[in-house]
């Protein structure tokens, strides 16, 4: 099957859906919320937990077999189970907004916000500094912005050194938001976004927060597991990493650098590294059901197995949210067939793209080096 990404490659490609960061660096922090803000009328959700130490909020309420069928936004966050209070800013701003689950009269609704999240505690160095409900509203004043949409939005109130990320028509990639405090197999992890446009038209996209404590680099050549999914496209507009430029073989003598670096960090760091977990969503311009977006975000696990091994494991909490704005019509089920296809092709490219966009970062906690810092030659520089 071709894979073609759309005119952003990113989750932006869906119509009507808007991402936006928020994070803080320093003073202890290394840590931060990524929102995904849905249309008006919500969008039909479904979700998948395959982790076996999620942190989790809604899951349940998107069963197929329950009341609740569509969702107003999504946040994803670092912070550990302390991070799922940045949903309760968010929460409050759509309620504030009016959007939500009707109940009653006017304005008496309530905003449906699934949350996942993913451990960053103490990587800034105080185990204590992680996202609060002044995350997830800053954020999703983000996502507002970026869509051109700022006076609808009240933005949070933001602390010294404070950051957001924001830019219209562009997903920010990398180092930001809830990829803020991210590691994966000891490189530094990151938010990642891709997207893959059907023969018929229909849009599947892609955001994940990459933070595993299996590597997403095979350990007997130093390639990312899954650079060989990656489109043309996917190879531009990742911060330093070289526009163009296909991810290669690193040579050896950087494959050994990279092993005892890793090794001296696990033994010295007091931050614990064995606790993980991967998160994203992943949105349809299609009309389907909860059950059917549900299944979506099934299959965007087998693109996360793609990009990390091992995936899954005890100590990950990895979940997807599966989202359709309903804009295009019923797939059939042939054309569902590729759609549940393209959402791990796009899964395992946004993970690769999160990687080569990430920075590497020290903080009192230890030392987190790039895919790009730790393999320079992979970029082509020998």
């Amino acid at each position: 099957m071709e894979r073609t990404a759309g005119l952003t490659n990113s989750l932006l490609d869906v119509p009507g859906l808007a991402v936006g960061h928020h994070q803080r660096v320093g003073d202890g922090y290394l840590t931060g919320t990524t929102v995904v803000r849905c249309p008006p009328e919500g969008a039909v959700a479904g979700a998948d937990v395959r982790g076996g130490a999620p942190g989790t909020r809604e899951t349940d309420l998107l069963d197929p077999r329950n009341l609740v069928e569509r969702v107003h936004a999504v946040v994803l966050s670092g912070g550990s189970a302390f991070g799922l209070a940045a949903a309760d800013g968010v929460m409050r701003e759509l309620y504030a907004e009016g959007r939500g689950f009707p109940m009653g009269g006017p304005g008496e609704v309530v905003p449906i916000v699934p949350a996942a999240v993913c451990f960053d505690l103490g990587r800034g160095g105080d185990f204590g500094a992680f996202p609060d409900a002044g995350f997830g509203a800053a954020a999703l004043a983000a996502a507002g912005e970026a869509a051109g949409e700022a006076g609808e939005y009240r933005a949070g109130q933001g602390n010294a050194g404070d950051t957001g990320a924001r830019s219209v028509g562009v997903v920010p990639q990398g180092s930001v938001g809830a990829g803020t405090g991210t590691q994966v197999g000891g490189l530094r992890g990151g938010v990642g976004t891709a997207s893959g446009v059907l023969a018929d038209g229909t849009t599947v996209a892609a955001l994940v927060v990459v933070n595993a404590v299996g590597s997403a680099v095979d350990l007997a050549t130093g390639e990312l597991w899954g650079a060989r999914h990656l489109v043309a496209e996917d190879l531009d507009g990742l911060g330093d990493w070289p526009a163009g430029v296909a991810p290669r073989r690193p040579v050896p003598s950087e494959l050994e650098a990279a092993r005892s670096a890793a090794a001296e960090a696990n033994a010295r760091s007091s931050v614990p590294r064995s606790l993980a977990t991967t998160i994203g969503v992943i949105a349809t311009d299609a009309t389907l059901d909860p059950a059917q977006c549900a299944r979506l975000a099934t299959s965007g696990h087998d693109g996360m197995a793609r990009a990390v091994n091992p995936i899954h494991t005890m100590f990950d909490g990895d979940s997807l949210f599966g989202l359709a704005t309903c804009g295009r019509e019923r797939p059939d089920p042939a054309a569902f067939h590729a759609m549940l296809h393209t959402s791990g092709e796009v899964v395992t490219r946004a993970m690769v793209r999160a990687l080569l966009a990430a920075e590497s970062v020290t903080t009192p906690a230890g030392t987190w080096r790039s895919y790009r810092d730790a393999f320079p030659s992979a970029t082509g520089v020998r």
